[in-house]
């Protein structure tokens, strides 16, 4: 098990320059396997550190550990004012994932449109059970655990991830109105006897989850105006984006915002406090 002493010496090591594996070992006076499981578990848990492999797939590879920055996050001028309004706006209304889909290459990414929500079931079944790590999650009050039909149920999916260890972040409103959903989705730690799932309290505009840093899905929902030549039903887009600058770039974002909110079972026992006549 990690402690915090620990992460705190690899993050100080690693800040200055970026440090390989054995390395790491060295300077913790652990074999190397150790070294990279706790690599492996603070990238997982902080975001503070990120890898890369060289000469991937040879005897001569080399794993390279270096400090992701959350302070500096977009590249380019798309990317700023994309950041801006992610990290100003509260709706779900106020954004549009398509300002985001736009500007990915034809070649890595998807889009589907559906008219009932539930229609998206499968795919987003087999979206999350593909993950062997992480998950992260941006979310307005965790309504899409309560998604079924007759041979679905997004609830059970996130019981499968618990059970297989992976780790689950997300970000949402932690509030009266969502309180079930929140005491819902942290109950499978409980049952589970495993500590995978991670809520904090954030307002925020996104509806998306990020699968082991390799492939992002947004949601986006459009309402029917009632205009004349306007839209005329409700829509769900989702668009399934795996070009790796922008998914990085969305995953700075999220611990981001991560690392500054409220864990979600500090505001639930401050929400018990309230009292209702």
């Amino acid at each position: 098990m990690i402690t915090a002493d620990i992460v705190k010496k690899i993050e100080s090591f690693v800040y200055h320059k970026p440090r390989s594996i054995q390395e790491i070992a060295g300077h913790l006076d652990k074999n190397w396997r150790t070294a990279d499981r706790y690599i492996d578990e603070i990238e997982k848990q902080f975001g503070t550190l990120a890898t890369r492999v060289f000469r991937g797939g040879t005897r001569g590879a080399l794993k390279i550990v270096y400090w992701a920055s959350i302070e500096k996050i977009s590249s380019s001028v798309f990317q700023e004012r994309l950041e801006e309004d992610i990290m100003r706006l509260k709706r779900k209304e106020d954004f549009s994932a398509f300002d985001i889909f736009q500007h990915v290459p034809d070649a890595k990414k998807k889009v589907e449109v559906y008219d009932h929500e539930a229609d998206n079931l499968p795919e987003f079944r087999d979206l999350l059970l593909s993950a062997e790590k992480q998950i992260l999650a941006f979310s307005g009050n965790l309504s899409f655990i309560n998604l079924h039909n007759k041979r679905e149920d997004s609830f059970f999916v996130f019981d499968k991830l618990v059970k297989k260890k992976v780790c689950v972040k997300i970000l949402s409103r932690v509030d009266i109105a969502g309180k079930e959903n929140i005491e819902r989705m942290l109950s499978l730690n409980f049952k589970n006897g495993k500590e995978m799932i991670e809520i904090r309290n954030n307002e925020q505009s996104l509806r998306a989850v990020i699968i082991d840093n390799k492939i992002m899905r947004i949601k986006e929902v459009k309402e029917p105006t009632g205009k004349v030549h306007e839209l005329n039903k409700k829509l769900f887009i989702y668009y399934t984006i795996r070009d790796k600058e922008w998914i990085e770039w969305l995953t700075r974002i999220f611990w981001k915002r991560f690392s500054s909110s409220i864990d979600a079972q500090k505001r639930l026992s401050e929400l018990a406090k309230l009292k209702f006549k």
